[in-house]
């Protein structure tokens, strides 16, 4: 058996679309946050990921180069008897 309340089917209606209304205010709010934070994220110097991991890279390269030169210099110097002064060391007289 089914009863024609109008005055509780127009309450249902009004806090239906109450609730959609609501929901569209959240998730409007919810991109302005996210847009300010973006924004002030902005404003401080940080990188991206992809620039970070480059950058990561790039430094992990240039110090295997730098060990590299570094084994080459011991070898040449071991080549050499060890009696070569060091590079900071005052050459000549004193």
């Amino acid at each position: 058996m089914q009863t024609d309340n109008r005055l509780f089917d127009d309450l249902v209606k009004m806090v239906n679309g109450a609730a959609g209304t609501f929901a569209g205010v959240a998730r409007e709010a919810e991109s302005g946050a996210r847009e300010r934070a973006r924004e002030w994220i902005g404003g401080l110097d940080f990188v991206a990921r992809d620039e970070f991991e480059a950058v990561k890279a790039m430094a992990a390269a240039a110090r295997d180069e730098a060990d590299a030169l570094k084994a080459r210099l011991d070898a040449l110097e071991a080549k050499l008897g060890g009696g070569a002064a060091p590079i900071d060391a005052p050459q000549g007289n004193a």
